[in-house]
């Protein structure tokens, strides 16, 4: 290569390294939170956002906004959530100045047994179609968390996504990405590809999808309250439907479904308590991670040390190994919560881990006596909302309800049918659930909300994110856009057991010479695109809002 192109290539190769750094020289691109002090709102899509955002500034506070970005969601993203599903929530109360948890949960139906499944021979619950089904509980915890934190009236709350169900909007890429992979599998249904493929497709990237069947069913809801959805017209068609197809949902399972108001659990991590909901979800397995990982000195470690990612890989296998044996629903089983995320017990198992080895299987402890939607909002008047709702595998069963603009979730597949089982197949139970919100106070008062989507990633990638903000000092938007890890291939809800150790996937971002490190200490590395959860986080200090919404999502972040 003569001088002059030697010169050019090296001029360019500098462009384009230049172009990839961040001014602080991060390994991995980031940008700006967002700040403001009246109100800030952070969801997996902007249009769901700046429906948060037009709620609070008409009057209302950050539960009907909350709500009302829930409700669009389920319209422009129902490849992550729906009211076909089920919802969790944490809200910061800022007149009580207390947390109060709701686990909107639906259970299994009563008329559908394990013998049935055993009869017909089945080992585990199908993934799709009506047996997986289970109560949709995301309606009622909409109704609960209005009844008790509300101010606007819910047709006010719910008219955003009805108008923007009967105009219709432009579907985003991702979204469009993921109907495009989820006709396949779910167009076998009946009603899918009537209510998600009006003109024989799913709707492609800039296309204008309407959903009058969603718009009627929000407008019942928002008109006539629960019975508006568990009872009468509604209910009685996903009965029918069901019934039709070879499902055991009925009208009693509908009527009788509640939410139910829980108390948050916590764990200090360094000054901060970390507060999740209890089983049936798997909340407390973030906090039962943090309590082995705050003995050791991660920021003297360093993000980029191999040392810090193996003990968080060898925490979070010690942590599922309880997950797979004991979350389950508490009204079916005695379940030690305070045990499993006490520091003592953090004192027994955490000598298990081998600094300089990966473990290839653990014992779950000696006890003694869930594709997702994560969103946060916060108001002007302190109050704070952390909330997650999700069908289970994306767009949920299949199972769409004829006329209705919604599918059934599928989260009954978490249960197992191995007999005596915390998580055992009964009727009227609520199966093991994978979606957690999560929230952070210093000094009893509000901190941060957050969560993450993803499955088993959950709970890994909350330990991420505290790490990330407490340990090593990072930004509330930098704390989720650094590359992440996600180990898999172990200790399932279901009753398997690991055996071989499982698999870490790893983000691009992470230097060489840390894969390889971990690869010496016995990891099994395996390189994947997006198994790392979609980040939404409000921070309070100093009485501003700070927001953050990472790039892995379609989302936004923003306030007033």
């Amino acid at each position: 290569m003569n001088r002059s192109l030697l010169t050019l290539s090296f001029c360019f190769t500098f462009l384009l390294l230049s172009a990839q750094d961040r001014i602080t020289g991060k390994p991995f691109a980031t940008r700006s939170e967002v700040i403001a002090r009246h109100g800030m709102a952070a969801t997996s899509h902007p249009l769901a956002t700046q429906v948060a955002l037009e709620i609070m500034k008409g009057g209302g506070n950050a539960i009907d906004a909350a709500i009302a970005a829930n409700a669009t969601l389920g319209l422009v993203e129902p490849t992550g959530n729906g009211i076909g599903g089920d919802l969790f929530a944490i809200v910061w109360d800022a007149k009580t100045k207390q947390l109060y948890g709701l686990n909107a949960s639906g259970r299994s139906p009563q008329s559908l047994t394990l013998d049935y499944f055993k009869d017909k021979g089945y080992t585990s619950i199908p993934p799709h179609g009506p047996l997986p089904v289970s109560v949709p509980g995301c309606v009622d915890g909409w109704l609960e968390l209005h009844g008790k934190f509300g101010s606007l009236p819910m047709q006010e709350v719910l008219q955003p996504a009805i108008d923007y169900a009967t105009e219709g909007f432009p579907v985003t890429e991702l979204v469009a990405w993921y109907m495009d992979r989820s006709a396949p599998i779910l167009s076998k249904f009946p009603g899918f590809a009537e209510t998600y493929m009006p003109n024989g497709h799913t709707p492609r990237k800039g296309e204008i999808f309407k959903n009058p069947g969603l718009a009627n069913t929000l407008s019942q809801i928002a008109a006539k309250g629960r019975a508006g959805f568990y009872e009468g017209p509604i209910a009685a068609t996903i009965a029918k439907y069901m019934l039709e197809n070879g499902g055991f949902l009925t009208m009693d399972d509908l009527k009788n479904h509640h939410s139910e108001w829980v108390e948050p659990v916590s764990t200090n991590y360094r000054g901060y308590d970390i507060w999740e909901l209890p089983p049936n979800g798997q909340g407390i397995a973030a906090l039962q991670m943090l309590n082995i990982l705050e003995a050791y000195d991660i920021a003297a470690m360093g993000f980029d040390s191999p040392e810090y990612w193996h003990l968080l890989v060898e925490a979070k296998k010690l942590a599922f190994e309880d997950r797979a044996k004991f979350y389950a629903d508490p009204a079916f089983n005695e379940i030690p919560v305070d045990w499993l995320i006490s520091k003592a017990y953090a004192d027994e198992r955490r000598p298990l881990i081998n600094p300089d080895r990966a473990g290839r299987s653990y014992e779950p402890g000696q006890l003694k006596d869930g594709d997702t939607i994560y969103l946060t909002v916060a108001d002007e008047e302190g109050n704070m909302v952390s909330l997650i709702q999700s069908n289970y595998r994306g767009m949920g069963s299949g199972m769409t309800p004829p006329g209705l603009g919604f599918i059934l979730q599928d989260r009954g597949e978490l249960f197992t049918l191995e007999e005596g089982h915390f998580n055992t197949y009964e009727p009227g139970k609520r199966p093991f659930h994978t979606i957690i919100p999560a929230f952070i106070t210093k000094d009893g008062e509000p901190y941060v909300s957050f969560g993450l989507m993803g499955g088993a990633m959950q709970p890994q990638g909350h330990v991420q994110i505290v790490v990330n903000l407490i340990d090593f000092g990072m930004g509330l938007q930098e704390a989720g856009d650094a590359p992440r890890i996600n180990h898999g291939g172990s200790s399932q809800p279901t009753g398997e057991e690991m055996t071989d150790g499982g698999y870490l996937q790893m983000e691009s971002g992470f230097d060489y010479e840390i894969i390889r490190a971990l690869m010496y200490k016995g990891h099994q590395i395996q390189y994947a695109l997006g198994p790392y959860g979609g980040y939404q986080a409000i921070m309070y200090k100093d009485g501003v809002y700070y927001g953050a919404s990472e790039s892995r999502k379609d989302g936004q972040a923003a306030g007033w």
